[in-house]
C-alpha cells in the first residue's frame, strides 16, 4: 500500500485551506493510505489547534524542532519530536530556555494531553 507524506501547508495556516491544497487534503484523505503530516497536518493552526476548513487524517506527525501548541491528538496521529540541527545558542538569542531531549536520537515520540 502506498504512503503519502503531508506538507502542503504545514506551520503557517491563516484561512481555511483552498483551491488545489482544499482539493489535495480531500482526495488524499480519500485515498486509504496512512499518511505522515511533517511539522503540522495541513489544514491546523499551529498555535491554536483550530481546523477552519478541510483537514488532512494523518496517521502519523512528526513535528519539528519544538511541539506546537495546537497539536492534538485527533488531529496529529501518533506525535513525534524530530531534531533538524538548531543549534542551542539559537533557544538562547530567541528567549527560550530549552533543554535538548533528544541525547543521541533524532526522533523522539511525544503524548499529547
Amino acid at each position: 500500500m502506498p504512503r503519502l507524506i503531508d506538507a502542503l501547508i504545514g506551520y503557517g495556516l491563516t484561512t481555511p485551506p483552498q483551491g488545489i491544497a482544499a482539493d489535495l487534503i480531500t482526495w488524499a484523505n480519500g485515498t486509504g493510505a496512512p499518511i505522515l503530516s511533517l511539522d503540522v497536518p495541513s489544514g491546523v493552526n499551529a498555535t491554536t489547534g483550530d481546523t477552519p476548513g478541510v483537514v488532512i487524517q494523518p496517521r502519523w506527525t512528526m513535528t519539528l524542532a519544538l511541539p506546537k501548541t495546537g497539536l492534538r491528538p485527533e488531529h496529529a496521529g501518533q506525535l513525534m519530536l524530530a531534531d533538524i540541527g538548531i543549534p542551542a545558542e539559537a533557544f538562547r538569542r530567541a528567549g527560550f530556555v530549552f533543554i535538548s531531549p533528544f541525547g543521541d536520537r533524532f526522533r523522539i515520540p511525544l503524548t499529547v494531553s
